[in-house]
């Protein structure tokens, strides 16, 4: 089922439901047409599993990296964009309540989102790494979309990348490691800057991997009170260390959540208004400017 093709849409349908249709709906973009850098050859197909308490999609399997475009009406276009990373401890990615859904709110609201399937580095057998391959996904990722903003009607100055959990992770190393294109390039992507505008971590893991700098994108974070304390405890030390540094951070803890709460459907708590809270800071990010500290 490489990459959800047209083909077997009325087979998928039936067997993965509603949450297939909204991939179905959009073409998915090979990130590496002609295969990624250091990707099995030998991987097989994609897969994807249920998880029937809630219906989810999880994919794992991951060889050929791609993202998942969500445009917005033209008339509707702030110009920004978003890189999702859904998360799955690094093993498999649940692309549903991370990832499409994720990807719909935005685009509704004038925001072009872009699900990103990265190559997993906790699977089973696998060959890869998160600094390696997961996060060179996610860097790709950014470029791609730069490379093709005119055609998106986004301004390749307002891309950023957005991760939860493990893609939380992989979303913030790929700000702490961006680069400039290499100017002599054969892959004219390779040309363009990696450098993501901005960054929204959800609830990442290994929170003790992130190291702001001077250098860091403007942040949004977001986590549950009763998560493990690396993450509700450590979101907030973290957003001290962006403060410290004078990096524009937004931070909520939502009291009543844990875990993994992205976007479900029939979800009424606090913390199912953060896509709101996020909406409302990247109007801000529009027009942010690092206010004179001796003011």
């Amino acid at each position: 089922m490489k990459n959800f093709k047209y083909g077997l849409i009325p087979i998928l349908l039936f067997v993965l439901g509603p949450g297939a249709l909204l991939a179905q709906e959009r073409s998915v973009i090979t990130l590496w047409p002609n295969g990624a850098p250091g990707a099995n050859p030998n991987g097989g197909e994609e897969k994807v599993r249920i998880y029937e308490p809630t219906g989810d999609h999880v994919i794992s399997n991951v060889h050929h990296p791609s993202i998942t475009p969500f445009i917005p009406a033209k008339d509707k276009s702030m110009g920004m964009a978003v890189i999702i990373a859904p998360g799955g401890g690094h093993r498999e990615l649940w692309i549903d309540h991370e990832g499409y859904n994720v990807a719909k709110q935005l685009s509704e609201n004038g925001i072009a989102a872009f699900v990103l399937k990265y190559r997993l580095a906790n699977e089973e057998n696998s060959t890869y790494s998160v600094d390696e391959h997961s996060v060179k996904d996610m860097l790709r990722a950014i470029r791609t979309v730069r490379s093709r903003a005119s055609e998106w009607n986004i301004d390749p100055n307002k891309i950023g990348v957005m991760g939860f959990s493990a893609g939380g992770e992989v979303a913030a190393l790929a700000d702490m490691h961006a680069y400039s294109g290499i100017k002599d390039a054969k892959d004219p992507i390779d040309t363009i800057s990696s450098k993501p505008d901005f960054q929204a971590l959800i609830y990442p893991g290994r929170s003790n991997r992130i190291i702001p700098s001077e250098q860091s994108s403007p942040v949004f974070i977001a986590c549950g009170y009763h998560d493990r304390d690396d993450i509700s405890k450590g979101m907030a030390n973290l957003y001290l260390k962006f403060k410290e540094l004078n990096v524009p951070a937004e931070l909520h803890i939502y009291g009543n959540a844990g875990h993994g709460f992205g976007i479900r459907k029939g979800d009424t708590g606090a913390s199912s208004k953060w896509p709101l809270a996020l909406i409302t800071w990247l109007n801000d990010v529009n027009s942010m400017s690092k206010p004179d500290p001796e003011k």
